[in-house]
């Protein structure tokens, strides 16, 4: 007997980018989107979306930075869960405003940023 989803019950977030080699060829041959709150590259590979998530030392110290890509994950999971996206592989790299940035400003961010770059 199967149990109905919950109201609220959280959707599975895309598949993840782990390896750097991964990273690096995305980011040789992708395509970049500058926002205020995140960077966001993506590359077409004709497979189901992975995602990747990054923040350099330049925006914080070690808890900002969690804090920061935390933020991403989950505007990325939400985004995704109401649009469905295949055929590319995307990075969200986190900014100095990601952490600070109202959460609301950040998913429109995200959106403005796949719509610019998409494939």
């Amino acid at each position: 007997m199967t149990v109905p989803a919950a109201a609220g019950a959280k959707a599975k977030p895309p598949p993840r980018l782990k390896r750097r080699a991964e990273f690096l060829a995305l980011a040789a041959k992708g395509r970049k989107a500058q926002m205020t709150g995140l960077v966001l590259q993506a590359l077409a590979t004709g497979k189901p979306a992975r995602l990747g998530f990054t923040a350099t030392r330049k925006i914080g110290n070690a808890v900002t930075r969690n804090r920061a890509r935390r933020r991403l994950r989950e505007a990325a999971r939400l985004h995704f869960a109401e649009h469905p996206t295949t055929g590319a592989d995307f990075v969200l790299i986190a900014r100095r405003e990601t952490a600070r940035r109202l959460f609301a400003q950040l998913r429109a961010d995200l959106a403005q940023a796949i719509v610019k770059i998409a494939p």
